[in-house]
């Protein structure tokens, strides 16, 4: 280690480098004889000489640094002085005997570092100093500036002087408030309290703030006192506060008089212009309740954007939901207002009540279709067997697509409403696809012999799309019953049903082993997303019988069908298919050859291995980067199972 005479030399030099390296070396060393020439340095014009010496002061620290560094208190350059006043931050806790003598003197600027350096000891004997100065200190920066730091060092010890120092001037006062927020000291409650008295209104209303912050019950009581007395701004913080204090449930817990004149004091909240004083009292009036109180709230509920106010109408709409099925909701719902209307459905869609069902029937046929359209989304998710009829006439009366698949789930999926089977399939034959979807999909869900009969029928029809509907719905009701027609299906002109019905008796493959057979003819299938179909078909339900199967379907004239084949045997590490794999690998599409080298690295083993091996240094970058991770995973495989 280099000794401090050497350090000393080089923080004598002219070079920066060399100052910064004699800096660096000086604090890992610990170097006190270097202390006068780094303090020195805090002063260059370099900031990279003023930076290492800043660093080798706080490393060596103790009773030179600090006392090193205070006299760049005095400096008339202010980036100096505020470099020390950083320093003595850090290093002040340690040397306090160095720091409060600077409490008494003359020079007001020194005292009012002095304490701010104080504040960041976090020290208990840092109190005491402070706490006079706060208290006899003639400057009032000064005293500001003590309250400041005690509030900073959050010591219960603190509390005796801050409350002390409530009787000083405003400017003071401001910061012994928020120290006192901070310590959060019982005994501080009644000096506020007491404050309020003889304060200013900013004053008194910072006092509440902090009272409310402080969270303790003890305030409660006090603050009621004040209700009364205090203006109506005034007032509204402490409506703010006590709701804070208690939370919005306890607000009932109140002595039934206090009770009854704090209700009336929460609605006048809701008219402040403080969005916090309305939220406070919009959360105590959820928790009190009354047709009153959930007017006040909606009426602010319907002025709030619905993007740029998303959080709070949110909260706000939670609030109202906890109030139940009120008069305002019902009226809301019969009013011109199309928002509001939409707000009250949203409400409603929170509450947990048997009531909501009906108000929202009643209030359907009344409302614009957007609004419609909202109700029956609630509808559909909550509405029981009493709602059949509505959701029946609305499937004979309605034009609007997503009205009607809702009321098609809500009597298909939900209810499996069989005596709703006529009205749904006639859907079938809607203008709208998605309402055709959902009409097929309540008509499944219903499902019985009687719905599979009227598929039957819809099969034999000449419409493409009324047989891809029948052979869909068959399938998904009863395939092993409809066999004998799916089988028919697959022969038909139009290839997605020829599609849907190998799907259907796909999902027969664990129950026989008949699905094979049916499956296998159609890898000759002319189309070929038929084809295709039927590879992963045989991937999902895969058995050895199949792999003759998904080898030959690796000679179909179409690359995609080969690709899905590649995955197949992949996923199903079938090792007896690395030849035909490895043939892949010369094809001209470079996506089958990709898919043929990750194919080999699923199946792994030696054969697959010296297959990658051989293409792995060919000129192709992309085959080359597919056969080394191909590689890579199947070294991983091996040297996981030694």
């Amino acid at each position: 280690m280099t000794d401090c005479k050497e350090i000393l030399a080089m923080l004598k030099s002219a070079e920066s480098d060399a100052l910064r390296e004699g800096a660096y070396l000086a604090g890992e060393a610990k170097c006190e004889d270097a202390v006068p020439l780094l303090v020195e340095m805090l002063k260059s014009s370099n900031i990279g000489v003023q930076e290492s010496a800043d660093n080798a002061l706080r490393k060596i620290g103790g009773p030179q640094a600090v006392s090193g560094v205070i006299p760049l208190l005095r400096s008339d350059d202010a980036p100096v002085r505020n470099g020390a006043m950083d320093i003595l931050r850090a290093l002040g806790s340690q040397q306090l005997q160095a720091i409060i003598p600077l409490l008494k003197e003359e020079d007001v600027d020194i005292r009012i570092f002095a304490t701010d350096i104080l504040g960041s000891a976090g020290n208990v004997m840092a109190v005491a100093p402070l706490c006079e100065a706060l208290l006899k200190d003639p400057e009032v920066n000064v005293r500001y500036q003590a309250a400041v730091s005690l509030g900073d060092l959050g010591l219960p010890e603190a509390a005796k002087c801050l409350n002390q120092a409530m009787r000083d001037e405003e400017w003071v006062q401001y910061s012994v408030i928020e120290a006192l927020a901070k310590i959060r000291h019982s005994s501080s409650i009644d000096a506020m309290v007491k404050a309020m008295s003889h304060s200013s209104e900013l004053v008194v209303s910072m006092i509440i703030d902090a009272l409310g912050d402080m969270g303790n019950v003890k305030a409660v009581s006090l603050l009621l006192v004040r209700m009364e007395s205090s203006p109506t701004a005034l007032r509204n913080k402490i409506v703010k506060a006590i709701v804070k204090i208690l939370g919005a449930k306890l607000v009932n817990l109140l002595p039934k008089d206090a009770r009854a004149n704090f209700r009336e004091y929460l609605l006048i909240a809701l008219e402040d212009e403080d969005e916090e004083v309305q939220d406070a009292g919009i959360n105590g009036l959820a928790a009190m309740g009354g047709d009153d109180a959930a007017a006040g709230i909606f009426a602010i509920a319907v002025t709030l954007d619905p993007d740029q106010d998303q959080d709070r109408l949110d909260r706000i709409l939670s609030s109202l939901a906890q109030m139940g099925v009120t008069a305002v909701l019902k009226s809301a719902l019969r009013s011109e207002d199309a928002r509001a209307a939409q707000l009250a459905v949203e409400v409603l869609s929170r509450v947990s009540s048997p009531e909501v069902e009906g108000v929202l029937v009643n209030a359907f046929w009344q409302n614009p279709i957007a609004v419609q359209r909202a109700i029956i989304t609630v509808l559909a998710h909550i509405a029981g067997q009493g709602s059949v009829d509505f959701f029946m006439d609305l499937i004979t009366k309605h034009n609007d697509g997503k009205v009607l698949k809702a009321a098609a789930s809500f009597l298909g999926q939900k209810l499996r409403y069989a005596p709703a089977a006529d009205l749904l399939f006639e859907l079938l034959d809607h203008q709208y696809d998605d309402v055709k979807e959902a009409g097929l999909d309540a008509c499944v869900a219903i499902g019985g012999e009687e719905m599979q009969e009227r598929f039957r029928k819809l099969f034999s029809g000449i419409d493409p799309m009324k047989r891809l509907m029948a052979v869909y719905a068959l399938g998904r009701i009863d395939a092993a019953a409809n066999m004998d027609l799916l089988k028919t299906a697959m022969e038909d002109e139009n290839p997605e049903i020829r599609k849907h019905a190998l799907k259907a008796v796909a999902s027969q493959c664990h129950e026989s082993s008949v699905w094979t057979g049916l499956l296998a003819p159609r890898l000759l299938d002319e189309n070929r997303d038929v084809r295709q179909t039927v590879v992963e078909l045989m991937g999902e339900c895969f058995c050895p019988e199949i792999i003759p199967h998904l080898l030959s379907a690796l000679g179909d004239e179409d690359d995609w069908v080969k690709v899905r084949a590649l995955e197949v045997l992949g996923q199903r590490r079938i090792a007896e298919a690395i030849p035909s794999v490895v043939a892949q690998l010369e094809n001209p599409n470079k996506l089958v050859a990709i898919r043929a080298i990750e194919c080999l690295g699923a199946i792994g083993g030696t054969a697959a291995f010296q297959a990658l091996l051989s293409i792995s240094g060919g000129e192709d970058y992309e085959l080359m980067e597919a056969a080394e991770s191909a590689i890579a995973r199947i070294q991983d495989e091996q040297e996981g199972n030694l």
